[in-house]
């Protein structure tokens, strides 16, 4: 840290290098936070959740009830342990409280459509209307994206083990198929062809410069593909476990380098790197599957939800206290070499 610190001040380092290397610390040693509880107001199984974007402050809940909920993710009581508490609930005495399952949850504007028809239906929420359908799939569609880099892109995964790129803007079917083979026909039965995965296609997330595109699938596979041209980048992450007849909801880290992906795997949320596939950890916490995962990038945290009702946030480890500032601490004594060193006056003299 302090050589990124002095690089930084002498003009001899990229600021940018500092902000990278510390979230990809925190990233890497983040763990259960046995202090920050998160209200349980879902009475079945949490099928995903979503930061809102603009503060970073607000978290929204889906679950298997038909039940939504915001969450204030704020620490309002300014004490150690605290409770994120829920502010609005459209629970099952609401008027608007759905009647089946919720499997998505997004903050305006980046709001998806996808439902058991294989058509994707487009609309507008000012008045309510279809006002486009992209037909290809033949199967329920099970997860939607839009790009993140240009808003007219979006991507969609369905049962019939297929995901398809689509330009909105375009009246056609969609850009390309992708296909997990690359062309190679050699290497696919003829019912495998321009296929993702050997199963259900039932995640997608694009990375946050949108460059590049991440699949899950019911062969227990995860792919990563070139956003722009749909080939498969061959990256190997293994076996991973799912099982999930709809949707799951998985994520990516940003600001980091390398980069991470965080995947619902069993009782647990699995860790990769991004471009290597090389498994980092295993987060355990969940008393039961896991259905979805949300990256806060403000502050490099993790919030997961499950079938045990829990939205579980796992945050960084502080940071040990460097040689100088440890060597300073343990000169004034007990007491105050216990203050975390953010917290101190910075103001007042050693004499006051």
């Amino acid at each position: 840290m302090l050589s990124f610190l002095y690089a930084r001040q002498s003009g001899l380092g990229d600021p940018v290098r500092l902000r990278r290397a510390e979230s990809t610390r925190r990233v890497l040693s983040l763990e259960l936070n046995h202090n920050r509880d998160v209200d349980r107001i879902h009475g079945n199984g949490i099928n995903t959740l979503d930061i809102e974007a603009i503060d970073g402050r607000y978290i929204l809940s889906g679950g298997s009830d038909g039940v939504i909920v915001i969450y204030d993710l704020e620490n309002n009581s300014k004490k150690p342990r605290y409770t994120c508490k829920a502010i609005c609930t459209v629970g099952r005495s609401s008027q608007h409280v759905h009647k089946f399952s919720v499997e998505t949850v997004q903050w305006y504007p980046h709001d998806t459509v996808g439902t058991k028809d294989p058509k994707v239906q487009l609309c507008d929420l000012k008045s309510g209307s279809r006002i486009h359908i992209l037909q290809g799939h033949r199967g329920e569609i099970l997860s939607v994206r839009w790009s993140p880099r240009y808003e007219h892109i979006l991507a969609t995964a369905s049962t019939d083990s297929r995901v398809r790129v689509w330009d909105v803007r375009r009246a056609s079917g969609s850009l390309f198929t992708l296909d997990q083979h690359n062309g190679d026909k050699s290497k696919a039965s003829s019912e495998a062809v321009n296929t993702a995965h050997n199963g259900r296609v039932n995640g997608l997330c694009f990375t946050a410069d949108g460059l590049h595109l991440l699949t899950t699938g019911t062969d227990d596979r995860i792919r990563l593909w070139n956003s722009a041209t749909g080939e498969n980048t061959l990256v190997n992450y293994g076996k991973v476990v799912n099982e999930s007849r709809k949707g799951l909801k998985f994520t990516v880290s940003r600001g980091c380098s390398p980069e991470f992906v965080f995947v619902p795997c069993g009782s647990s949320v699995v860790v990769y790197r991004l471009h290597s596939g090389e498994l980092i950890t295993m987060l355990r916490g969940h008393y039961n599957n896991v259905d979805c995962c949300e990256f806060h990038p403000d502050y490099q945290e993790l919030y997961s939800g499950g079938k045990d009702c829990n939205v579980l946030a796992w945050v960084p480890v502080l940071r040990q206290p460097d040689i100088e500032d440890d060597e300073t601490n343990s000169k004034r004594g007990g007491a105050q070499a216990a203050i975390n060193p953010a917290f101190e006056d910075a103001w007042s003299s050693d004499e006051d």
